[in-house]
């Protein structure tokens, strides 16, 4: 794995996307519309930083698996 397959996205891009295609709705005033804009905004930057760590840690196995690959080739080769 290299680090060009590592996805990393940008938590405040993504985040200002997703509420600018969630409209006001019908039945929901003003303070409870931007409240809801509010929540969803967090929710999502939480959610992206999770999702980043998340990836993080998966590129970290996959050069520790790639390591131990190496390793053993390098044994099986000296010893046989």
């Amino acid at each position: 794995m290299s680090r060009e397959d590592k996805i990393i996205l940008d938590a405040n891009e993504f985040a200002r996307s997703l509420i600018a295609a969630n409209p006001i709705r019908d039945d929901e005033d003003e303070k409870k519309y931007i409240k809801r804009q509010l929540l969803l905004y967090l929710e999502a930057l939480l959610l992206i930083q999770d999702f980043n760590d998340l990836e993080e840690t998966r590129f970290d196995v996959a050069k520790t698996e790639q390591r131990n690959q190496i390793l053993q080739k390098i044994i099986e080769h000296r010893y046989n």
